[in-house]
């Protein structure tokens, strides 16, 4: 089959342009997502070497070869800085600059400038590296990244395959828009074009996916301790007691009030206030393990339901979670400490309302017998 060269380059740099463009248009609406700046600074440059790669037999041989070409090589390393500034990582700028530094020393050679075969195979070899360092930065980073990666992978690893084929197939005469090119360079050109497309949408795919998880993130999380919020902890609470019912594992709630708070807010202010609370949430996360729920619940109440655990252990870290907050400044003033609940999911049949109930009367009777203090449930206490 034979493709139109000449309106395919012309298409494919008019895609280029027209996806820089709205990649462009998405940064800066984006509140300023650096993956899509770089992109859309890759993309553009890409349309602006390929532009400058079809000014053939026109007299001005060095600008497409020379210019053309590092033009497009920095484009190819902008490509894999998007990836790598998406992982959460640094833009290494001589790594950027190397492929078309590179390109134009070899150019200086007469051997190489002369030889289009040699030209193609180094060409390849450079747009292999940045698409495999491309690849390898999403790769090292799914787990932490916690969106799909795999669709970005397949085109990558996709157009680091053609170009290792061009490497071996591709030894024909270059393109110019006088000339009808070579049939490899047609589908060269048609390939540029669809990479283009896919890269910039999954890019934008995972970008609009990780927002969507930080903000649903931030949604479950109290800004002031850190820790979950009410809401957090009845979704994990649920699933956790789910589990433990079908594994048939225990599991025990820790109900935290802080006593006199009130006083503490009248006397040293609120933020007074708030650095207890998020004093108290930091003891939680560190004496806590990462299956264990925290959650700050009301104004001063914390909760912690504990995975695996039975009362003994919920006995010990709660007397260590109150002995430690005892040790905060306002605490060994008398301003301030906690009370602590103490309830098994056996007891409550494993019902999260029923085991929060629990947990409550356990810690109205550590505020009954004096305060600062962790009184586990009985069913004599009612």
């Amino acid at each position: 089959m034979q493709l139109n060269v000449q309106t395919l380059v012309v298409v494919d740099i008019y895609v280029l342009m027209l996806v820089g463009l709205l990649m462009l248009h998405a940064w800066r609406r984006g509140r300023r997502e650096a993956t899509l700046g770089y992109l859309a600074a890759a993309l553009l440059l890409g349309g602006l070497g390929t532009l400058l790669g079809s000014l053939r037999n026109l007299g001005i041989d060095w600008l497409p070869i020379l210019v053309g070409n590092v033009v497009l090589h920095v484009s190819a390393a902008l490509s894999w800085v998007a990836l790598r500034v998406f992982a959460g990582r640094r833009v290494h700028w001589p790594e950027v600059a190397a492929g078309g530094a590179l390109w134009a020393l070899l150019c200086l050679w007469p051997t190489f400038y002369e030889s289009q075969a040699l030209r193609i195979q180094v060409y390849s070899l450079i747009a292999v590296t940045y698409t495999g360092l491309g690849a390898f930065e999403l790769w090292r980073s799914r787990r932490q990244l916690e969106v799909d990666v795999r669709p970005a992978l397949v085109l990558l690893l996709g157009h680091a395959g053609f170009y290792c084929a061009r490497a071996v197939l591709d030894h024909d005469m270059p393109f110019d828009m006088v000339s009808t090119g070579s049939s490899f360079f047609s589908l060269l050109v048609l390939e540029t074009m669809l990479f283009s497309i896919g890269i910039a949408f999954v890019t934008l795919a995972m970008v609009k996916e990780r927002a969507e998880l930080r903000y649903k993130s931030a949604a479950m999380r109290d800004p002031l301790t850190g820790i979950g919020n009410r809401r957090a902890f009845i979704d994990a609470a649920e699933r956790l007691l789910a589990d433990c019912v079908r594994l048939r594992r225990p599991a025990v709630l820790l109900l935290c009030d802080l006593d006199h708070f009130k006083r503490l807010n009248d006397h040293f202010g609120h933020a007074a206030g708030d650095q207890a609370l998020a004093d108290f949430g930091r003891i939680l996360a560190s004496r806590t393990r990462q299956q264990d729920i925290c959650a700050r619940i009301g104004g001063e109440e914390f909760v912690c339901l504990l995975a695996e655990a039975d009362h003994g252990v919920a006995l010990a870290l709660a007397e260590r979670i109150r002995q430690e907050f005892a040790e905060l400044p306002f605490a060994t003033g008398g301003q301030l400490s906690v009370s602590i609940g103490i309830a098994t999911a056996e007891q409550a049949g494993y019902d999260l309302t029923r085991l929060l109930s629990l947990a409550d009367q356990a810690l109205y009777a550590a505020k009954a017998a004096g305060r600062n203090r962790v009184e586990a449930y009985r069913p004599d206490s009612r």
